[in-house]
């Protein structure tokens, strides 16, 4: 198993219904034993280099799986996905 990040990004000036923070709930719970630290959800950003028209992040969670296959799969579930979010799945690397 590795470790991997999902980094969530979406337009800041949306603020999430209920029905899509109870299916944010629903998710983690579906993600299970996968999840190895539920990470934060993200304010204020800052935003500094050449992707200034991005997404900003907001929030992240931190994953097992077997490879990045494995890990953008279980990132395939986001629900932020339905409403213009973004998922990134980068693989962390021990120091």
């Amino acid at each position: 198993m590795s470790a991997f990040v999902l980094a969530f990004r979406n337009d800041p000036a949306v603020t999430a219904t209920e029905d899509q923070v109870a299916a944010w709930g629903t998710w983690f719970q579906e993600l299970g034993s996968a999840v190895t630290d539920m990470g934060s959800r993200v304010g204020a950003t800052t935003l500094l280099g050449s992707s200034a028209g991005a997404n900003a992040l907001s929030g992240y969670v931190l994953v097992d799986a077997a490879d990045l296959t494995a890990a953008t799969a279980l990132a395939e579930g986001c629900p932020g996905l339905s409403y213009g979010g973004s998922v990134e799945v980068g693989e962390l690397i021990a120091m």
